[in-house]
């Protein structure tokens, strides 16, 4: 099973400082029928405005991973990390027992452009923890590369779930296969370009939630990237 959701079909806040596109229900959206799928339960596609961003804020019991798109996003929490993220890197920080922190544009004069999620972790009130890693387009041209994993994949950033994301950049009529393992969920984004999936075309904005497919076969039809995310079932 492949659903997609078109870009336009997309919950869509615009507060001026932030120009939003929501997949799950978040703040001040609710449908009973759109809260999560799988373990993911919140995938925002933000765009903050130069020196704009989120004041200090907590979090508790959630593994919350952000993939910087274009632009400079600073982070500081309570724990005494601080930290830019720019084009190409990914943070990942553990809010375990809880968290405090901010996220601004770092730029007076740019936008940042970013993808936050946000995965239920295994077990609740661990320690909080931060991390971020530089993955370069090379490392993810043709292929899909591993960013993000339980921990059990050699160079990725580990969180609290059996789940891991791969990031992709992929020249027109790349193919790429990814190995579906029983039981699992399947969440792809089209960040650029155009993808095949199974026969199922997308466009840049378009997501797919994927279930009970055995492979994933991927075909470029342009130029694309995407990010792809294998979950367990939400427990």
């Amino acid at each position: 099973m492949i659903r997609v959701t078109k870009s336009d079909e997309r919950h869509h806040q615009d507060f001026g400082w932030l120009d939003t596109r929501w997949h799950f229900s978040f703040d001040s959206y609710y449908d009973p029928e759109n809260v999560n799928w799988g373990a993911l339960r919140v995938f925002n596609d933000d765009v903050i405005q130069p020196g704009q961003g989120f004041p200090l804020h907590g979090h508790r019991d959630m593994e919350i991973i952000t993939y910087v798109l274009s632009g400079t996003l600073e982070h500081r929490d309570n724990m005494g990390n601080t930290g830019v993220v720019r084009p190409g890197e990914v943070q990942v920080m553990s809010a375990g027992k809880g968290v405090m922190h901010s996220e601004y544009n770092h730029s007076k004069e740019e936008p940042v452009h970013l993808l936050q999620l946000w995965i239920l972790p295994r077990t609740r009130s661990l320690k909080p923890r931060w991390e971020q890693r530089v993955f370069s387009p090379a490392e993810r041209g043709g292929k899909l590369l591993p960013v993000v994993s339980s921990g059990d994949v050699e160079g990725t950033l580990h969180i609290d779930q059996d789940a891991q994301i791969f990031v992709s950049t992929l020249k027109a009529g790349d193919k790429v296969v990814h190995p579906n393992r029983p039981g699992r969920k399947g969440y792809l984004f089209v960040i650029d370009g155009g993808i095949g999936l199974n026969g199922t075309t997308l466009a840049k904005g378009d997501q797919a939630r994927i279930a009970d497919e055995k492979e994933l076969k991927f075909e470029a039809k342009q130029d694309s990237e995407l990010i792809l995310l294998d979950l367990p079932e939400a427990r």
